[in-house]
């Protein structure tokens, strides 16, 4: 069967990639039994997406300016200045994790104006082929200590990096 572009358009209006306000995206971070649980840090707030298919939450991201004023794990070119953070990627089943990340990083992070991303996963729970297979460089590997507002050990986490501009070497231990 030959479908030309315009009939196949017809699929687009099920799949959006919405920005949501962060309450929303905490209920299905909860809902969905993110093992960070809801993004809570003070009032900062986040930039928040939705994957949706027929108005249905599929999979979301959270982007955060960085805790700390530069990324741990030997990785302090990237500073709040030049790098925020992709602060939670879930989904509600295995392989639209995968999906939102590559939406986030194509049509969010572009216009955000930050060099860098970075994602911190925990060593023991993730093998790091989400970023791994869309392109990111595992750059550090960090451990954080006690969370002090929920009491939870410190953990160990490598360091993923996104830099849109490959040929460009990061600027190790400046800013932009």
């Amino acid at each position: 069967m030959n479908m030309s572009y315009s009939a196949c358009s017809t699929f687009l209006p099920f799949v959006s990639f919405d920005r949501v306000d962060l309450a929303e995206a905490n209920d299905l971070l909860i809902k969905w039994g993110h093992k960070m649980g809801a993004l809570n840090r003070g009032n900062q707030g986040a930039i928040c997406h939705v994957l949706a298919n027929d108005g249905q939450a599929m999979a979301l991201t959270t982007a955060s300016n960085l805790i700390a004023p530069v990324v741990g794990g030997g990785c302090d070119w990237m500073t709040r200045e030049n790098t925020i953070e992709l602060s939670r990627l879930c989904a509600v089943r295995p392989g639209l994790c995968r999906v939102a990340l590559r939406l986030w990083r194509e049509f969010v992070f572009p216009p955000l104006g930050y060099q860098f991303a970075v994602s911190y996963q925990d060593a023991d729970l993730h093998n790091g082929n989400t970023y791994r297979f869309d392109g990111w460089d595992r750059v550090g590997r960090s451990r954080s200590g006690t969370d002090t507002r929920s009491g939870r050990p410190g953990r160990d986490k490598w360091v993923w990096m996104w830099n849109p501009n490959k040929s460009a070497k990061p600027n190790f231990g400046k800013t932009k």
